[in-house]
């Protein structure tokens, strides 16, 4: 019998959603940078493929910490 397991749900995942278009572009004028200035994720990356990501797409990754509280990081999907 295989296990399925849901990525997702694991504590040490952080949270991963897509950008509106709308959204990305605000995000982009308010850091005054290019698509191509942000971090990359590799379309190839398991929560990039379960959220169903495409190249282009920006990602925001809001993390968790005790110490540093709530964190969010944004990266652009990339082919590689």
């Amino acid at each position: 019998m295989r296990r399925v397991v849901d990525i997702s749900k694991h504590e040490l995942v952080p949270k991963h959603e897509v950008m509106s278009e709308e959204e990305a572009k605000e995000l982009l004028e308010r850091l005054n940078i290019t698509k191509g200035q942000l971090p990359k994720i590799l379309k190839s990356d398991p929560m990039v493929q379960k959220i169903k990501a495409k190249p282009g797409d920006i990602i925001k990754i809001t993390r968790k910490s005790p110490t540093a509280g709530t964190t969010i990081y944004y990266r652009v999907v990339v082919n590689e």
